[in-house]
């Protein structure tokens, strides 16, 4: 951890909403004037999208279990707890960007699927912020989550989790049903062993419960919506927490532990702003001290 050159992270599984929590975090950026250096997950990736699905196809043409982005094996995780030690010590480092889609391929003029070439971070921000999948990773090998200063876990119910994967990779990304139920079978050990220990390491976990039928993920037609749902958020530590004011703020919520609040999903928005800004400003407070 740095107190002048914070590192702030959001991780979660591939369909956790990751995204949606990192456009909140643009948000309090922008509105309370904050200059942040930000990373994709998906930029660490070892591999181009062709060549990660040939090594695949021959890892299971041998009888054998593809590697997974969840994992390891598919990603420079030493290079990513590298940059955030680098940017931690002295706002420095490198990245480089995944592209995704169409739009990105424009942009950049890359095929869908590869990569940018690595960039020196911007001078003069403020902080790191990074989201995606291994912002809380540790291993025999690496600690990310000790570069950390506000680790933020995003973990629907696995079966939401899947839903949302499911529509994301079928609509937006062009792949089949049965090569997303493929993909998420492949990557079920990387999930258990790489992805879930790290909501242990988290601050703060925002956990979204459907409150609809959500039995067989594989036939969901939607995706339920934040309306159809409650959010759990737990926090590691919660001195400090002005759980009195939280209640008082976001109609509907309650409190299930000493450390766990319970807001409607209509309402996600609202609590991570009233719970992520004053976590941002201690970080700006500290760091001011520090410059």
């Amino acid at each position: 951890m740095s107190m002048k050159h914070p590192i702030i992270a959001v991780t979660g599984s591939s369909g956790a909403g990751t995204t949606t929590v990192k456009h909140t975090f643009e948000a309090i950026f922008h509105r309370e004037n904050v200059n942040a250096a930000v990373i994709e997950g998906d930029s660490f990736h070892r591999y181009p999208r062709d060549e990660m699905k040939r090594l695949i196809d021959e890892a299971e043409a041998r009888g054998e279990r593809g590697i997974s982005h969840f994992g390891p094996e598919a990603n420079l995780i030493t290079d990513l707890e590298q940059i955030f030690r680098a940017y931690g010590d002295s706002a420095t480092g490198r990245r480089r960007h995944y592209v995704h889609n169409e739009a990105q391929s424009l942009r950049w003029n890359l095929p869908m699927g590869t990569f940018t070439e690595w960039e020196d971070l911007p001078v003069g921000t403020d902080c790191l912020f990074y989201e995606g999948l291994h912002g809380a990773m540790v291993t025999e090998d690496v600690n990310i989550a000790r570069h950390v200063d506000l680790l933020i876990g995003v973990v629907p119910t696995i079966n939401l989790e899947w839903i949302q994967k499911l529509h994301r990779d079928t609509r937006l990304r062009g792949y089949s049903k049965d090569a997303v139920q493929d993909t998420i079978l492949r990557r079920m050990h990387d999930y258990v062993h790489y992805i879930v220990p790290q909501f242990s390491h988290t601050h703060i976990n925002f956990q979204r419960v459907p409150v609809v039928d959500t039995s067989n993920p594989f036939s969901s037609r939607d995706i339920p919506t934040l309306e159809e749902s409650m959010v759990v958020v737990r926090f590691k530590d919660p001195r400090g927490v002005d759980f009195p004011y939280l209640l008082n703020m976001i109609s509907g919520s309650f409190m299930s532990r000493a450390n766990t609040i319970v807001v409607p999903g209509g309402r996600l928005d609202l609590a991570m702003q009233l719970v992520l800004t004053p976590l941002i400003w201690k970080l700006m407070e500290r760091r001011r001290q520090w410059v």
